[in-house]
């Protein structure tokens, strides 16, 4: 996922998410994090965002890997308890420690990607109106791999969706049932 500036024209950030398959979660979270970010007057742009969807990622899937029925369960009123190795022994591999990361978009694309997804945000003052963010999302696996600069690869891809996000909620998004 590539953050874009658009009235400074330049990549703030690509962050890489393992779970990139399910489209609707993605739109979903980012969908999240702008209602976060509008209520609590928080969007300062995209290199600002780009951290926080990486951490609410994570913790959304946190409860996955931590099992709460052992004496060393995670609670939410001691989240350092996550920086103590010993209540990790339990998992074979923390994954939520390992499913996100920032790129280098100098050295190319993770390689497991399904989708690659574009969110632009323009950079405002917190007193303003309320932004609207544009994403764009790929076609499944509709872009070139390769090792190093990623421009050519976002350059190339084929697009399913270019637009407002809510727009692309409403188009790749079934409402369940």
């Amino acid at each position: 996922m590539r953050s874009y500036e658009p009235s400074e024209g330049n990549w703030i950030a690509q962050n890489y998410r393992h779970s990139d398959d399910d489209t609707a979660s993605v739109l979903r979270e980012l969908e999240q994090l702008k209602q976060l970010l509008d209520e609590t007057r928080t969007e300062r742009g995209s290199a600002y965002a780009a951290v926080p969807f990486l951490f609410l990622d994570t913790l959304s899937t946190m409860t996955l890997y931590v099992d709460e029925g052992r004496n060393r369960s995670i609670h939410a009123d001691q989240p350092s308890d996550l920086l103590e190795p010993d209540n990790m022994e339990h998992l074979d591999q923390p994954l939520f420690l390992l499913g996100h990361g920032v790129e280098n978009p100098a050295n190319g694309i993770h390689g497991d990607e399904e989708y690659l997804y574009v969110v632009e945000l323009p950079t405002r003052n917190p007193f303003e109106e309320l932004s609207e963010w544009t994403v764009k999302v790929s076609g499944h696996s509709a872009f070139p791999r390769w090792d190093g600069p990623t421009d050519e690869a976002f350059e190339r891809a084929s697009w399913q969706f270019n637009g407002p996000l809510e727009h692309a909620l409403e188009e790749l998004v079934a409402e369940p049932a």
